[in-house]
């Protein structure tokens, strides 16, 4: 596997009138080429803030973010606004990231117009990537958002962000805003073109089912923090972190009721003031005078994985 993109004690704290909120606390994570990472959590964990700090927007508060090598802290306001290309986004909401009074076309060419290239054609590249994303230009092109459906708008959105040729991909709550049928379109699109064009890709989702669907790799967060990372198979068939395995018993599927997560009656601490030692042993059913006192380390607990918890289910 080629790593492509490396986060390493990333953390995020947002200075409020309560104090110091703590976001995100001390991350790492690798994208690699053709592969999907996905990041999941409840709401509030801290997975929008990872995802802006690695865009450096705003810069994370601590920590390194690499893009083939090159640290992005160094560069240049000028360097790195060349480089943006290489880091591309799409958002929840597709009709509210494109300008309604845009024609398709142009929305997919906004790439090209902020980074001209005079040895890219424009109209060959629009065409190419809404071909791509399997809205042929000549039906569409003259279309604007309010005639498109919701995951048609979404695919407008890959097609602009893959315009500019990027390394890296991130999909933030993707398709959490479409139906069930429109969802399999867009995740399927997302993992051939992960394949197809050596893309790194970070996708960002509450919901396991989806994915189990479109990624590789599964990384978990809690408060800010990393419990557990792993294959995605792997990792949804046996959870080390007690929070995994209470996420699963939470996915409702048919024919049975919903498993009991086995957390305790708590409600989740405030990122103002998150607890001593292990983050989630406040919910925790297997947390003792050790989880208070010391903060679990992520360490491997099984070959390929990885978790921060001093009592794994796994080992």
């Amino acid at each position: 596997m080629t790593a492509v993109l490396h986060a390493t004690g990333l953390s995020v704290v947002h200075r409020t009138r309560s104090g110091p909120l703590h976001a995100v606390s001390e991350v790492d994570l690798t994208l690699c080429e053709r592969r999907t990472l996905a990041l999941v959590g409840e709401s509030g964990s801290g997975k929008s803030s990872i995802a802006k700090a690695l865009l450096r927007l705003p810069p994370p508060s601590a920590g390194t973010v690499t893009l083939d090598g090159t640290d992005l802290a160094t560069l240049t306001p000028r360097a790195l606004r060349a480089l943006r290309p290489r880091m591309q986004m799409v958002f929840q909401d597709p009709l509210s990231s494109l300008n309604p009074r845009r024609r398709v076309s142009d929305l997919v060419a906004e790439p090209l117009d902020a980074h001209p290239d005079p040895a890219r054609d424009r109209a060959v590249v629009v065409a190419r990537q809404l071909d791509a994303v399997g809205l042929p230009s000549d039906l569409f092109g003259d279309r604007r958002p309010g005639q498109l459906s919701g995951g048609q708008a979404q695919r407008v959105a890959i097609a602009r962000a893959l315009a500019a040729e990027p390394r890296v991909l991130i999909a933030d709550e993707a398709v959490s805003a479409l139906d069930v049928s429109a969802q399999a379109t867009v995740l399927n699109l997302l993992r051939r073109l992960t394949e197809e064009r050596g893309l790194a890709s970070l996708f960002i989702s509450h919901d396991l089912g989806v994915v189990r669907a479109v990624s590789d790799d599964v990384a978990v967060l809690y408060l800010g923090r990393l419990c557990e990372q792993g294959p995605t198979e792997e990792v949804l068939a046996a959870p080390a972190h007690p929070y995994t395995a209470a996420l699963l018993a939470a996915v409702p599927e048919p024919g049975r009721p919903l498993g009991d997560t086995g957390l305790l009656p708590a409600d989740p601490p405030s990122p103002l003031a998150p607890p001593s030692g292990c983050r989630f042993r406040t919910r925790c059913p297997l947390a003792d005078a050790r989880c208070s006192a010391e903060t679990p380390a992520m360490r491997e607990v099984a070959p390929g994985r990885t978790a921060a918890c001093h009592r794994p289910l796994i080992s």
